[in-house]
């Protein structure tokens, strides 16, 4: 199917592009207790219930949109966190 070209469209769907996005990392979920959340101080640890080598959900509100493994950067930026994106899911709603 061919669909004819709209330059209002496109003008929109371009300035779309510039728009700066939040993407949230999840990197695991903790479930304390609260009588232990309420007694936590500083230097207490918090156990994840995921592994450094798991992989991290990123997000656009609650929407996944991407997975990967967090990296430590180099040079730099040593010691910076980042994400290497090593999937992304099926697009079903997107336009082929």
């Amino acid at each position: 199917m061919t669909t004819a070209f709209d330059p209002i469209a496109a003008t929109r769907a371009k300035a779309l592009h510039g728009l700066p996005i939040e993407i949230r990392v999840c990197v695991g979920r903790a479930r304390p207790r609260l009588g232990d959340m309420m007694s936590m101080a500083p230097d207490t640890v918090l156990p994840l219930d995921s592994r450094i080598e798991d992989k991290v959900g990123l997000y656009v509100g609650d929407k996944l949109i991407a997975e990967g493994d967090l990296v430590e950067l180099d040079g730099d930026r040593a010691g910076q966190l980042a994400v290497r994106i090593t999937g992304l899911p099926d697009r079903g709603d997107a336009p082929e």
